[in-house]
């Protein structure tokens, strides 16, 4: 029985690296404010579906990868991934009994304190503060929840990852 669970684990893998070729597909320069936090978005949905298989270490790890993806300050992301992996594993008990009209602002809340913590991050790098436009992120992102949660739900049960 847990070498058939353990062996589903490529399907939590292969969902995150479909958020990075999201994240990294060339949009106009207009349209890049308005890209959502599609790792963070995934990453939240296999910690509070699997917190005993998702956690912090890859929220980590997932966030160092994205760092070097997109060029930015390493351990921007890294940083604001597993305080995100966190925050939903402590929360996920809770989420998850909540409809979804409702999970949405928890989510919310989620993608802002990442938000800052790229902004923290860039802050104390020296970058300069971006405009009123790097906060529509999150708001994109609690949009798009309810299609990625059911999306993911139904390929976990899919392929049977638990």
């Amino acid at each position: 029985m847990i070498a058939h669970a353990s062996g589903r684990n490529y399907i939590i893998y292969l969902t995150l690296l479909m958020g990075y070729f999201l994240t990294l597909i060339p949009l106009p320069e207009w349209a890049q404010t308005f890209r959502p936090q599609w790792v963070a978005l995934i990453l939240i949905y296999w910690c509070m579906a699997l917190p005993e298989r998702v956690g912090v270490g890859l929220g980590f790890i997932v966030g160092l990868l994205l760092d070097v993806l997109t060029g930015t300050l390493l351990g921007q992301h890294a940083l604001g991934l597993s305080v995100v992996a966190f925050v939903t594993i402590k929360l996920h008990l809770r989420v998850r009994v909540m409809p979804l009209r409702q999970q949405v602002f928890t989510i919310f809340i989620i993608l802002l304190v990442e938000r800052l913590l790229a902004l923290w991050s860039t802050g104390a790098a020296g970058y300069p503060t971006p405009s009123l436009w790097y906060w529509v992120t999150p708001v994109i992102g609690m949009l798009l929840w309810p299609w990625i949660y059911i999306l993911l739900r139904d390929t976990r049960r899919r392929f049977h990852v638990s």
